[in-house]
């Protein structure tokens, strides 16, 4: 009989019968197609980096991969190396045309996000903002917003006429992916609570006693957070001011400490822990207590 087969001259991959008897039993030709690609890659990479080669979006991946784990194709999940918060899929240059030329609603982003940074995209740059929409299925006009987010935020801190790199982007595109922003309604939301921290800011850094500065990125993460737990100014410079009598100066891993203690303690505005922070009257002996009757 005929070989109905078409060897090319690329390099072979090795499915064991075993493999094969699972995937055919199984039916599922998402599992069996990642799992071809990651024979390709002899096993090298994790399987949702392969989204961009295979063209799928987050949740189709997600799925095969949870097929075949389930198979007992490929490692579980806790003895897989941890996947990087900013890793996306690789995209080739021919998908990234195939977009671009097919898509209008893609093209016009990939353009509007020109305009708002300033600078012709390269390639690359492009396939981050595919990774984004096609990958995480954050639609267009959040992606814009996200864009337009990083670009004031990076200005703000560093000065008028600076830009976010798409990495930038796409790492704060992945924490949005994480907290669920994936609609405009959501996007707008989250900007509104952003700007009403950052708002708050400077009655912090004034709490702190550092003046009108703004504050570099590892003391906003303080004062953001301790905003989060529900603290006041108010709170915070009593937390200073301790800080300062035991260390003589500022050391915020300390003052952190202070807050997250009076935070465990459902402690928060400035009367709630001098109240709670006040040591519990002193028990009389009774003893002591008859004495004192004797002159009254």
């Amino acid at each position: 009989m005929a070989n109905v087969l078409v060897h090319t001259e690329d390099e072979g991959v090795t499915l064991t019968a075993q493999a094969a008897k699972r995937l055919l039993e199984k039916g599922d030709g998402d599992a069996a197609l990642l799992y071809l690609a990651l024979l390709r890659h002899h096993g090298a990479v994790p399987p949702r980096s392969l989204a961009g080669e295979l063209r799928w979006d987050r949740p189709r991946i997600e799925a095969a991969e949870e097929t075949l784990r389930a198979l007992g194709l490929i490692a579980p999940a806790e003895e897989m190396p941890l996947e990087p918060a900013d890793e996306k899929p690789v995209y080739q240059r021919t998908d990234i045309a195939e977009r671009l030329e097919t898509s209008g609603e893609f093209r016009g982003l990939t353009a509007e996000v020109e305009r708002r940074l300033g600078k012709k995209l390269t390639t690359p740059d492009v396939g981050i903002l595919l990774g984004l929409n096609d990958y995480l299925g954050l639609p267009a006009d959040v992606i814009y917003l996200l864009v337009c987010h990083c670009a004031e935020r990076i200005q703000r801190r560093y000065g008028e006429g600076r830009r976010p790199t798409l990495r930038q982007i796409e790492k704060e595109g992945y924490a949005w992916a994480r907290m669920g922003i994936d609609t405009q309604r959501a996007a707008v939301e989250y900007l509104k609570k952003y700007t009403e921290r950052q708002g708050a800011l400077p009655r912090y850094m004034q709490a702190l006693r550092l003046g009108d500065r703004p504050p570099v990125a590892s003391e906003e993460k303080y004062l953001l957070a301790w905003q989060e737990m529900g603290f006041p100014p108010e709170t915070v410079a009593l937390a200073y001011d301790k800080t300062v009598l035991k260390c003589h100066e500022l050391k915020w891993p300390y003052c952190n400490g202070i807050l997250k203690r009076w935070h465990q303690a459902g402690l928060h505005t400035l009367e709630e822990v001098e109240q709670g922070d006040r040591p519990a009257p002193r028990a009389v002996p009774k003893k002591q207590a008859d004495d004192a009757w004797k002159y009254v």
